[in-house]
C-alpha cells in the first residue's frame, strides 16, 4: 500500500517542481532521501531500564530497531566516559520512511500543543529539514497513561535538493504546515 504523501509526491509535487525549476525529467526532481530520528539520553542516567525504555519507544514510533549511539570522547565536566551510551537513533528509507512521514505530518504534528506551524528557518542551505519535538507522546502508538518519562525527539528529513529554495518548495508541495508570513 502506497502512503498518502508518496502518492501526493508522484501526482502533485513532481509536476509542480518540474514547472517551477525546469527539470528535464522526473528523475532530476528532488526527493526525500532519508529520515533520521534521534533521542539523546542523559549519560549519568545509564540505568539499563532507562535505555531499554527509550529504545522500545523509538521502536514503537518508527517500526524499526534503534541503534545505540556512544560517546566518542571522555568529557569529565559532563561525567562522560568514552563508550557510554548517549543516545539512540533510527534511519529510515523507502516505504517505511514515507509511512513515518505520513504519521508525522497527518497525525503527530497536529497533536502538538499550541502548534502554529513549522519554522521555515528549520530548512538548511542544502534543503534539509530538521525539527525537534519536545514530547514523544504526540504519536498515536504511545499511550499517555503508560508514559514514565517524556523524551524529546530530533527528526531530520534529508533531501536530494541542492539549495534552500528547492527544499522549501518540495516540503510545501508535500503539504508540510509552515508558518504563514505576516
Amino acid at each position: 500500500m502506497k502512503s498518502i504523501l508518496y502518492t501526493k509526491y508522484q501526482t502533485e509535487s513532481i509536476p509542480a517542481l518540474r514547472a517551477k525549476f525546469g527539470y528535464k525529467n522526473n528523475n532530476a526532481v528532488p526527493k526525500i532521501e532519508k529520515i533520521s530520528v534521534n533521542v539523546g539520553i542523559n549519560a549519568r542516567n545509564s540505568e539499563s531500564n532507562y535505555i531499554e525504555n527509550v529504545e522500545s519507544i523509538l521502536n514503537k514510533i518508527t517500526g524499526q530497531k534503534p541503534v545505540k549511539t556512544k560517546a566518542k570522547k571522555a568529557i569529565s565536566a559532563f561525567k562522560l566516559r568514552e563508550g557510554m551510551v548517549v543516545g539512540a537513533k533510527v534511519t529510515m528509507r523507502g516505504q517505511r520512511m514515507y509511512d513515518f512521514l505520513d504519521k508525522l505530518v497527518l497525525v503527530a504534528i497536529p497533536r502538538i500543543r499550541d502548534f502554529r506551524g513549522l519554522e521555515v528557518k528549520n530548512i538548511d542551505g542544502q534543503g534539509n529539514l530538521t525539527l525537534g519535538l519536545k514530547e514523544h507522546n504526540v504519536f498515536p502508538e504511545i499511550k499517555p497513561d503508560e508514559v514514565e518519562r517524556i523524551y524529546g525527539l530530533e527528526i531530520s528529513i534529508t533531501t536530494t535538493t541542492k539549495n534552500y529554495e528547492e527544499g522549501l518548495e518540495l516540503f510545501k508541495t508535500l503539504g508540510l504546515p509552515f508558518k504563514k508570513n505576516k
